[in-house]
């Protein structure tokens, strides 16, 4: 390696973009162009971005393994960024490996925590784990160690694990001192002021108060029944009823507890859980069923019984029922929550992160533009969606849930 090919990757590594640029921007051999790549990356043109990358990358070809796994680990970090969820993971491992057998420690470390990052966003918490548990942190130089923890306090903010969370914020924020990146050290600053604002709104009977994830944390190690509407689950302690593929049954039960302890009209249930406008007798039906599957799938935790006027939730503990909402009012709060990051979303990426379908992506992004709450830039295969104006709460109760 050349000496000013040196100087532009010691510039790139220190968050000096222009001087890496001012370095490689006329050189046009395959290591000038991946670094150019990566500096047009940190400055936000992920389309020249790519170009160059690829370029560099198919200039290096098989002769060079190892140049060649780096572009790809950039190209993977850029698809990322972008939101470009649908990018084949497998060549980053693919990377990785070859990265590791070659001695390249570093950036394998690096497309570890790429994956790592990956899986966190698209709320595969387990897989996210495996990644980090085969990284040594101590190993890492600053700015990746920072990386790591950012990953592992995700993890944790997911699970409510509050206290492991602000202990994963605070390696990351040393790491990211050390490193002294002013980026990287706002992005983790920025993490550590989300993780104490609140995150949901409690609900006991007509009273309603938002918490943090310490308060989350400590409702859902309590003997309380909570109806958690961010991941559509009903809990106690572990025991954990999962009705996110069962929207009517989910509906159903929200709607009684709202009105707990006084039951819940039938026509109320119908309005809430079928929007029926006009109820006639295959309505009340269809709700008698929909009322016995409900008991069969809480029976564990709570049941349901009829009343003159409707039906009651009744729980086993008569004093402990809670529910948790977003921050966020309407059905589409979690798409909103994914915008907030202030990234730029296509739609066919929000379906993979929320783990539904893109029609019902599209309609939910249809209804907020209308409510001029985002916004769509570009046109086609091209389009992508941000938030109008970042709201101020954290959105790591509202991201997808662990699978």
């Amino acid at each position: 390696m050349d000496s000013t090919i040196n100087a532009a990757a010691q510039a790139l590594a220190s968050g000096d973009v222009l001087g890496a640029l001012n370095r490689v921007a006329l050189r046009n051999d395959p290591p000038a162009l991946a670094l150019h790549g990566i500096a047009m990356a940190q400055l936000g043109d992920f389309a020249r971005a790519k170009t160059l990358l690829k370029t560099a990358a198919r200039r290096f070809g098989r002769r060079e393994p190892v140049a060649q796994a780096r572009c790809v680990v950039a190209e993977a970090e850029i698809a990322l960024v972008s939101r470009d969820l649908a990018w084949p993971p497998e060549r980053l491992e693919e990377s990785a490996s070859i990265l590791a057998l070659r001695g390249d420690t570093r950036n394998a470390a690096h497309a570890r925590c790429i994956a790592a990052r990956r899986s966190l966003l698209l709320g595969q918490l387990d897989l996210a784990q495996a990644g980090l548990a085969r990284l040594d942190p101590a190993r890492l130089s600053p700015m990746l160690r920072a990386s790591y923890f950012l990953v592992s306090a995700g993890i944790h903010i997911r699970r409510a694990h509050a206290v492991a969370a602000r202990q994963a914020l605070a390696q990351a924020h040393a790491a990211a001192l050390h490193s002294a990146i002013p980026a990287l050290i706002a992005e983790v600053e920025a993490a550590q002021v989300s993780l104490s604002s609140p995150v949901a709104v409690l609900h006991r009977g007509e009273r309603a108060e938002p918490i943090g994830l310490d308060g989350v944390e400590r409702l859902l190690a309590s003997d309380t029944l909570v109806i958690d509407t961010t991941r559509n689950v009903l809990r106690r302690r572990d025991d954990v009823i999962a009705l996110s593929s069962r929207p009517i049954l989910f509906a159903l039960l929200r709607t009684l507890a709202e009105t707990w302890p006084s039951d819940a009209t039938r026509e109320t249930l119908l309005r809430r859980a079928f929007n029926a406008r006009q109820v006639d007798e295959s309505h009340r039906g269809r709700l008698r069923v929909e009322i016995a599957r409900l008991r069969q799938a809480i029976a564990p935790l709570a049941t349901v019984s009829a009343t003159p006027n409707g039906f009651r939730l009744a729980v086993h503990n008569a004093e402990n029922l809670a529910m948790l909402a977003s921050p966020l009012d309407g059905q589409n709060a979690a798409v909103m929550a994914l915008l907030a990051d202030g990234e730029s979303w296509s739609s066919s990426a929000l379906a993979l992160a929320l783990d539904v379908g893109i029609r019902t992506v599209q309609r939910a992004l249809t209804q907020l533009q209308e409510q001029q709450q985002v916004q769509s830039i570009g046109h086609g295969r091209t389009r992508r969606w941000t938030m109008l104006t970042a709201p101020g709460f954290p959105r790591t109760l509202l991201l997808p849930q662990a699978r």
